[in-house]
């Protein structure tokens, strides 16, 4: 839903209703279901589905009213609520199968500090090469902050002098 959410705020959305509906219809059969499905179709291709009920807009309500509701619309470009809720529906599949790959490879956590580290090393001020070997310093540390970010930048700009 985090994808699915993204759209919805940008566009002015109720995305309280669209998270409570989504809910409820992942539960409808007394279970509680996936909305988004994958599978390896006939010819080798993963195939990605998303079931989920939304009822959205592109005229009325904050749609009118809010500048960066308007702007979003407009640069998405949708002609009706039903496009709208396509790209929402194939936002909300993309965000599925990036938290799929996460937790089928080094888990949502580490994957997480991972790009956290990321930032924090470019922030500090790190380039090319020097960027994974201060991520994996910075992971190494478990202090993923600026200040040893800044610090483990100047060690190891000292070691390949």
């Amino acid at each position: 839903m985090n994808g699915v959410d993204a759209v919805a705020l940008a566009t002015g959305q109720d995305w309280r209703a669209i998270e409570a509906g989504a809910h409820a219809y992942a539960g409808l059969t007394g279970a509680y279901r996936p909305l988004a499905t994958w599978r390896v179709d006939a010819d080798g291709w993963l195939s990605g589905a998303i079931s989920l009920p939304a009822a959205v807009g592109v005229v009325g309500g904050a749609t009118k009213v809010h500048p960066a509701a308007r702007l979003a619309l407009e640069i998405l470009g949708p002609s009706s609520g039903a496009e709208l809720g396509q790209v929402m529906a194939a936002v909300g599949l993309a965000s599925n199968l990036a938290a799929l790959r996460a937790l089928a490879t080094e888990g949502i956590q580490r994957g997480h500090m991972s790009l956290h580290a990321r930032s924090v090393a470019l922030g500090a001020g790190a380039q090319g090469a020097e960027v994974d070997l201060l991520v994996h310093r910075l992971v190494e540390s478990a202090e993923i902050k600026h200040d040893r970010a800044v610090l483990l930048l100047h060690e190891l700009r000292s070691e390949t002098r």
